[in-house]
């Protein structure tokens, strides 16, 4: 089967990505993601959903606030809205058929202009979503996830369903409204949020509190119109601390599990993580994941890294195996992510210009999550991770750690103990010893 999608070629010259092991020096092979490949009992397919983001693939163009557009589209000069966003989508579908990736993901946004009258973007985006539908069917992939951009535009300054203006949000939920439409349409198996202007640049004119419960009774609408229209998918709450807001409201992965939990949206929502703002919150993403993970709340992650000199979110591709071997390590001890993927929400950098640029990016980040998988399965297979994590708290598998686990001892209980048995031994914590141990396995 032809792997270009539409009349025209915008790939020229590059075939169907295939995988050809660790040893090929062809830089258009998968070295380490073989799809059929069965590791935990799953394959590398189905342990990962991978996802091309379309907004950094199809619609970011380079342009920095230091300088103009580096990246040319071939569709970008047509003037016809319709024809523009589906000449898009046929670059889309052709290059995320060459790359044999079974999902995509989107904002309303990404896939249609919009314009200021609600109707019109409503039609315009019917006119596109049918128009996918059709891509989806000549290529077999699927939707993993929509969402609604509602920080672009300059009405969503203040925030959109935390904006003191009832006006500003009506306007969000009827971008969410179509959004959701667009996503069960397509058969998305999931839906997302991203607050990315809910939050607040000064509590000097914020009422939080206010905002906060707006926010909840927003998502609750959106969700229970989605459920009475059938959609039986995960909805999914994105975290980041701040940037475009200073303070976003969902600003990570605790907070918000705190926040679903006090309004009553635990069981029809879960966790969407991304790499680069688990670090801008100060955390490590391996942190998040484990947060999200004992809360059964992984339910998906947007795969990127941070530049470790700069203080923003720069949605580099992913490449560093030490770090994403410990993050499989949660990965395959919490059984996956639940309902969603793996969503490649990175760019190529600004002076990356040649179309092969994009694959170079996508190949290297499928390449480093399959080979991280493969070591980390390796790493619990041989069994000493784990003897010596679970080492480490023997102490409450019997006698009086037990019965405090079970929340048999009081506070006295406690303090005779400590009385009785004197000072404790310093145990050591092998951080070191593991460390080497992931380098062994890598």
């Amino acid at each position: 089967m032809s792997v270009v999608i539409g009349d025209k070629e915008y790939f020229k010259g590059i075939g169907q990505i295939k995988y050809e092991g660790p040893q090929t020096d062809n830089p258009l092979a998968f070295r380490w993601y073989d799809e059929d490949k069965v590791v935990a009992g799953k394959t590398l397919k189905d342990h990962f959903k991978f996802s091309c983001a379309y907004w950094h693939s199809f619609c970011n163009n380079g342009a920095d606030p230091f300088g103009d557009p580096t990246h040319i589209f071939p569709w970008a000069s047509t003037p016809d809205v319709i024809t523009r966003n589906k000449q898009k989508m046929d670059a889309a579908f052709e290059f995320i058929t060459k790359m044999n990736m079974p999902y995509y993901c989107f904002h309303d946004l990404d896939i249609v202009d919009y314009g200021n009258d609600v109707l019109e973007n409503e039609k315009r985006l019917q006119t596109i979503v049918d128009y996918a539908k059709q891509k989806q069917s000549e290529s077999g992939v699927k939707l993993l996830w929509g969402t609604a951009n509602l920080f672009s535009h300059r009405r969503y300054m203040n925030g959109a369903a935390t904006n003191p203006d009832f006006h500003v949000l009506s306007h969000a939920a009827a971008q969410v409204k179509g959004a959701l439409d667009a996503t069960m349409a397509l058969g998305g198996e999931n839906y997302v949020f991203w607050g990315g202007r809910e939050g607040y640049m000064s509590l000097l004119n914020t009422n939080m509190k206010k905002e906060i419960e707006h926010f909840a009774m927003f998502l609750h609408k959106a969700k229970d119109y989605a459920r009475s229209k059938g959609f039986r998918g995960t909805f999914f709450i994105e975290p980041k601390p701040c940037e475009p807001s200073k303070h976003q409201y969902d600003y990570d992965c605790a907070t918000v599990i705190g926040f679903l939990r006090q309004f009553d949206l635990l069981n029809d929502f879960k966790i969407n993580l991304e790499v680069n703002h688990a670090t801008l919150a100060g955390h490590t993403f391996t942190h998040e994941m484990q947060v999200a993970a004992d809360a059964g709340m992984l339910g998906s992650m947007d795969a990127n890294r941070g530049d470790y000199q700069n203080g923003w979110d720069t949605d580099q591709f992913p490449n560093n195996i030490n770090e994403l071997t410990e993050a499989m390590l949660i990965f395959l001890e919490a059984g996956g992510v639940a309902g969603g993927g793996v969503n490649f929400d990175a760019k190529i950098r600004r002076n990356s210009t040649d179309p092969s640029d994009l694959f170079h990016a996508h190949i290297g980040g499928m390449d480093v999550f399959a080979r991280a998988l493969i070591t980390a399965d390796k790493i619990l297979q041989h069994g000493e991770y784990s003897r010596i994590r679970r080492d480490r708290y023997t102490s409450f598998d019997h006698g009086r750690g037990k019965e405090f686990e079970h929340g048999s001892l009081s506070l006295e209980d406690l303090r005779q103990f400590a009385i009785d048995n004197g000072e404790p031994q310093s145990r050591t914590g092998s951080q070191e010893y593991l460390e080497n141990l992931i380098n062994r396995f890598i």
